[in-house]
C-alpha cells in the first residue's frame, strides 16, 4: 500500500510541476513524503520573499526529508499568513515570521538561504547573506543592473559559501541531452542560435491610482533601494517585472532562462555589439513601462544570437510559444521545456554531406522529477559536500545569463548598436554606460568588498 500511494504521489507531483512555471504542488503530499530525520542530519533553511518563485523553491527544497524550515520572511503579513496555512496542511509547524530579512540572517540557525524577492532586492540580500555565513539558492536573474552583477559575482568568488542560481533548465536531462547533440557537430557549422518567448497568456496592466499601502505590508522596505514612490498595486508582486525600477520586464524574466541555454549551446560569453529594437506594440497605453515586444540581436565572431519576445501571442517559432534553436548548415535543433527534435536540411546539400536525420521530437520524461526539484536536489548536494563544483547553476551561470540580458535592456533604451569591451568591463558607447549602474535611494548603499 505504501508503496503505490508513494507512486501516485511522485506521479501527481511530476504532473503537477509540468503544468507550467509555477510549480505548483499539492501541500498536503509533502507530510506524506517527508520522513523523520535526526536533528544531526537536518539543514534548517530560512525564505526570504514567499510570495511567487520563492515558495515553489521551498516547496521543492522541502521534499527532502532533511530540509528543516525555521524562518519566513516577507514585507506582506498576509503573505506570511497565507503561507504558513499552506505548510501546516503539510504537518510542518509555523516557522519564526520576519518582516526584514537582516533580522533572520541575524539567526544563527539558519544555515540555507532562499531568496525569493522582486530583482532590485537581490544584490544587497545575496552578499548580507554571505556575509552572514549563509549559502544560497538565489532566484534569477542575480541582478537588476550589471554593476550589481559584478558585485554578486566577486562575492561569491570571494567566498567559501554555495551559491545556485535559479536556473533550474541546467537541471532538466532533456535540455542537457539537446545541448550534448549541439556540441556533438552534428548540426554543421551553426550561424544562428534564436530564443524566444511568445506569451498568449499576458493581458494588459491596466492603469490604476495609487492607494494606501495595504495593512501589515511593509511598504518602505519593498521599495528598499528602488526610488520613493507613492503606493500602486500595479507595482507590487507579480507586475513588478514590467517597471523598470525593480526588474527587467520578460528580457530578465524569460529571457534569462533561454538566453542562457543559447549561450549555453554556442559555448558564447559576452557578445561584440547589441542591437535592439521593439516596444509597446501590444498593450501602448496600459500601465507597464518595459516593452511588450522586442527582438535583439547579439553578434559575435561567425554567428549571432536572437532574442525575441512578444506578449499576447502565442504563434512563436517553430509552432512553440518559447524555446530555443540552433540552426546549422545540415539542420536545425528546436529546444524548449516540453522537449526537443531535429529538423533537417533537406533543400540544400552543397556542403558535401547529407543533412543530418530527421529526429522526431524527444518529449520530456513525465516520469523524470522535475527540473525545479533535481535542481534543488542539485544544491543540497553541493550544501552537505561543500563541493561548490557539483553546483549545474553557479554565480556564473546566472552572471553571464544577466550581464547579456541586461546588454539587450540597454540597447533597446539608447536606441542604438552598442559595442562591449571586455577589457574595461563596459561599453564602447558613452551613452550606453549610464545604463549600467545601480542608483540606490533611501539611505541603501551598494555593497562593496
Amino acid at each position: 500500500m505504501l508503496l503505490s500511494r508513494r507512486s501516485f504521489i511522485e506521479k501527481s507531483a511530476v504532473g503537477f510541476a509540468a503544468t507550467g512555471a509555477s510549480f505548483l504542488f499539492p501541500m498536503e503530499l509533502l507530510s506524506v513524503l517527508r520522513k523523520k530525520v535526526g536533528p544531526n542530519d537536518t539543514i534548517n533553511v530560512g525564505l526570504i520573499g514567499c510570495k511567487g518563485m520563492g515558495f515553489s523553491d521551498l516547496t521543492s527544497m522541502l521534499k527532502m526529508s532533511e530540509i528543516n524550515l525555521i524562518a519566513l520572511c516577507d514585507v506582506d503579513e498576509r503573505v506570511l499568513e497565507a503561507r504558513t496555512g499552506d505548510l501546516e496542511k503539510a504537518g510542518i509547524k509555523k516557522p519564526k515570521w520576519y518582516k526584514d530579512y537582516r533580522k533572520l540572517l541575524e539567526n544563527r540557525d539558519v544555515d540555507v538561504v532562499i531568496i525569493g524577492t522582486p530583482d532590485h532586492w537581490h544584490c544587497l540580500q545575496l552578499t548580507d547573506a554571505l556575509k552572514a555565513g549563509k549559502d544560497v539558492y538565489c532566484e534569477k536573474p542575480i541582478a537588476n543592473s550589471i554593476q550589481e552583477a559584478d558585485i554578486m559575482l566577486n562575492y561569491v568568488d570571494a567566498s567559501d559559501r554555495m551559491v545556485q542560481i535559479g536556473q533550474w533548465q541546467r537541471s532538466q536531462p532533456h535540455f542537457v541531452d539537446a545541448i550534448n547533440y549541439v556540441h556533438s557537430g552534428k548540426l554543421g557549422e551553426i550561424r544562428l542560435a534564436k530564443a524566444w518567448a511568445y506569451q498568449g497568456w499576458m493581458k494588459p496592466v491596466p492603469i490604476v491610482p495609487d492607494t494606501a499601502v495595504p495593512e501589515g505590508v511593509d511598504y518602505k522596505m519593498w521599495l528598499g533601494p528602488a526610488p520613493e514612490r507613492a503606493f500602486n498595486p500595479n507595482r507590487f508582486h507579480f507586475n513588478f517585472r514590467w517597471f523598470w525600477d525593480y526588474a527587467g520586464g520578460l528580457m530578465t524574466d524569460w529571457g534569462v532562462h533561454l538566453i542562457d541555454y543559447a549561450l549555453y549551446g554556442m559555448k558564447a560569453g559576452t557578445p561584440k555589439s547589441v542591437m535592439a529594437l521593439g516596444g509597446k506594440f501590444a498593450y501602448p497605453n496600459d500601465a507597464s513601462e518595459t516593452p511588450d515586444t522586442l527582438q535583439t540581436v547579439y553578434e559575435y565572431d561567425g554567428f549571432s544570437i536572437l532574442w525575441e519576445h512578444a506578449t499576447g501571442i502565442d504563434g512563436g517559432n517553430y509552432g512553440r510559444n518559447h524555446g530555443i534553436a540552433f540552426i546549422g548548415n545540415n539542420g536545425t535543433l528546436v529546444l524548449d521545456r516540453q522537449g526537443w527534435e531535429i529538423i533537417p536540411e533537406e533543400e540544400f546539400q552543397g556542403w558535401g554531406q547529407k543533412g543530418v536525420p530527421k529526429m522526431e521530437a524527444s518529449s520530456f520524461d513525465r516520469g523524470e522529477l522535475s527540473g525545479l526539484d533535481l535542481h534543488t536536489t542539485n544544491f543540497i548536494d553541493a550544501v552537505k559536500s561543500r563541493d561548490a563544483s557539483k553546483l549545474n547553476a553557479p554565480i556564473k551561470v546566472g552572471y553571464e545569463a544577466a550581464l547579456v540580458s541586461h546588454m539587450g535592456n540597454v540597447a533597446f533604451k539608447t536606441g542604438n548598436r552598442i559595442y562591449w569591451d571586455n577589457t574595461t568591463g563596459a561599453f564602447k558607447n558613452e551613452e550606453a554606460n549610464q545604463f549600467l549602474k545601480a542608483d540606490y535611494k533611501n539611505g541603501w548603499k551598494l555593497p562593496m568588498l
